[in-house]
């Protein structure tokens, strides 16, 4: 909780007087007990914004539309026609940090990748490896068409490096643009990254918030820190 706020308080968000944690109930292999704790109305920030540094010069201010406690789910390891499954990190405490969608390119989102991965080390509350799973993305893409606002997003799940955040989210800006021009509709979905294609894949129709059937988590008081919590903070 104390890891949580604190990220949530570097991003300039307003801090949760009262948080309260939720069950999201759906099935994946990932996830035996069959439903996820995490928080939905009450998370531990919203309201935030970070100015990052861009490559191409300059900086940029990004919106952070919340900070939210939840459990890991396990590690798939898609193998041919197997799938193997890791169960070693679910159940394990994750922060995840929903932006705004005010990144406009896969080097943007890059930049803003590696920035935060310097904030959270030099906050100490994790080591940042991408590459270890310590810190991953899951990238929302759409397309803006003019006049009409953002298109039908899709998610590419579970990237574990900056790089192929940028190159995942140029193949489907590209393949959102070849859809969109061919008279065809942008199908919101879960994809994966296949690094050695160079390319995304289907894993998954993609749910929307009433098909997790949120209800309060009976199990775990709300949350409400005190002033020498939050002067840690």
């Amino acid at each position: 909780m104390e890891m949580g706020y604190l990220v949530s308080r570097a991003l300039a968000c307003e801090l949760s007087p009262r948080t309260v944690f939720a069950r999201k109930n759906y099935f994946y292999p990932d996830m035996p007990k069959n439903y996820q704790i995490s928080q939905f109305a009450d998370p531990v920030g919203v309201n935030g914004r970070i100015e990052i540094p861009l490559s191409s010069g300059g900086t940029k201010w990004v919106r952070i539309h919340d900070c939210h406690l939840e459990e890991d789910a396990g590690k798939m390891i898609h193998a041919g026609d197997l799938t193997l499954l890791d169960y070693n990190r679910a159940g394990v405490p994750l922060l995840e940090i929903v932006t705004e969608p005010d990144l406009c390119s896969g080097e943007e989102a890059e930049d803003f990748l590696r920035y935060f991965q310097r904030l959270v080390r030099y906050l100490g509350v994790c080591d940042g490896n991408m590459e270890e799973g310590s810190l991953r993305c899951d990238a929302n893409v759409s397309i803006n068409v003019p006049g009409a606002g953002l298109g039908r997003k899709v998610e590419v799940k579970n990237l574990n490096s900056s790089r192929f955040v940028r190159l995942a989210l140029e193949y489907e800006a590209g393949r959102h643009a070849k859809v969109l021009d061919s008279g065809g509709t942008v199908t919101q979905e879960t994809r994966l990254w296949n690094e050695n294609r160079d390319m995304t894949v289907t894993m998954r129709s993609k749910e929307n918030s009433q098909d997790y059937r949120y209800f309060p988590e009976p199990d775990l008081p709300p949350f409400m820190p005190d002033g020498d919590f939050l002067s840690r903070v």
